[in-house]
């Protein structure tokens, strides 16, 4: 039989799992639309005390820093995937770049902080090192065919999509002044050699 305090302590540990997928819910609706929000209002949307929000997230910094980093893990999925399954090189950088595109345009949260959080980006290191392997991978593969630009670079790509996030975050939906997806557009098409485009 176990002792007492194992048996006591699973159902504190599940109800910490609970808050903090619930601070982190609340974070992202918080931080959808300007990207600012205090840890009070935060924790008064999780239905949790200020304190209980501290304890998982020691600083504001450390929580939008948590939302980066699951966004950015689904960023490595796809990039991962898109190298395992599509042979053609230009094809798996495009995929890989259109399916985070459309990521963050489902995502205010994620378009405001990629923007204006630069400090919670430390939180985030190692999904983004991981991230920037793999895109490295996917256009040395390109490279090798000629199908993107000498100088492209995987660091380049995240400045890239910055460009791209601030038209989202600017309201540029289809058909609008500022449309994202034509900005993607264009973006997509700069990385191209030039003799190609």
């Amino acid at each position: 039989m176990e002792p007492t305090a194992v048996r006591l302590a699973r159902p504190q540990r599940a109800d910490a799992r609970r808050n903090r997928e619930r601070i982190l819910e609340a974070a992202k609706t918080a931080f959808a639309g300007d990207g600012h929000a205090q840890i009070e209002e935060i924790a008064r949307q999780a239905g949790v005390g200020v304190g209980t929000v501290y304890r998982h997230f020691p600083t504001k910094e450390a929580l939008v820093g948590e939302l980066v980093s699951e966004r950015l893990l689904v960023f490595l999925r796809n990039a991962t995937e898109a190298l395992e399954t599509i042979s053609d090189p230009w094809e798996a950088l495009e995929a890989t770049l259109r399916r985070n595109a459309e990521v963050v345009s489902r995502d205010a949260a994620l378009q405001q902080t990629l923007m204006r959080d630069a400090a919670a980006w430390r939180y985030a290191e190692r999904p983004r090192a991981d991230l920037l392997a793999v895109t490295a991978k996917l256009i040395d593969r390109a490279k090798a065919t000629g199908a993107v630009r000498e100088d492209l670079r995987a660091e380049d790509v995240p400045m890239l999509m910055c460009g791209v996030c601030s038209v989202m975050a600017a309201g540029g939906g289809p058909g609008g002044q500022m449309d994202w997806r034509r900005h993607f557009e264009f973006t997509l098409d700069s990385l191209r050699p030039p003799m190609t485009r």
